[in-house]
């Protein structure tokens, strides 16, 4: 029991993102007329964290696809007011379909681990957000 408890604890905290570290920077998505996905092509480097927010309707399926030069680059997404994720990238894989529970501004989190982050690597990557 005790192992399997400190196994988790260990996991727990290489999981979480290095967000404390820097500020969050916030970027609106907005799609072209009449396109529902769109692709960003950005980076990231140490621990800096952007949220991409957009708009969503309950019901509607979000999808999300990460393609990076960094392995220790992930998203999450965030629903509004929420705590915890809704989606995990770093437990989940870097591509998300997501039924969206409740209308509001859902925002996709880009990160580096801490292991990356601490080396001050970059990520160059391409996001891609659609919903239908």
């Amino acid at each position: 029991m005790r192992k399997t408890l400190m196994a988790a604890v260990m996991v727990a905290a290489f999981a979480v993102p290095a967000l404390a570290q820097a500020p969050i920077r916030t970027e609106r998505v907005q799609f072209a007329k009449g396109a529902s996905s769109k692709a960003i092509k950005a980076s990231i480097k140490g621990y800096q964290t952007v949220d991409y927010a957009l708009g969503v309707r309950a019901g509607q399926t979000m999808t999300v696809s990460l393609t990076t030069s960094n392995a220790s680059a992930y998203f999450n997404i965030i629903a509004p007011g929420a705590d915890a994720a809704l989606f995990t990238g770093s437990i989940d894989g870097n591509r998300a379909s997501v039924q969206i529970p409740s209308s509001g501004d859902y925002k996709v989190r880009v990160y580096l681990m801490r292991n990356a982050a601490r080396r001050n690597e970059t990520a160059n990557y391409t996001l891609t957000i659609g919903v239908r």
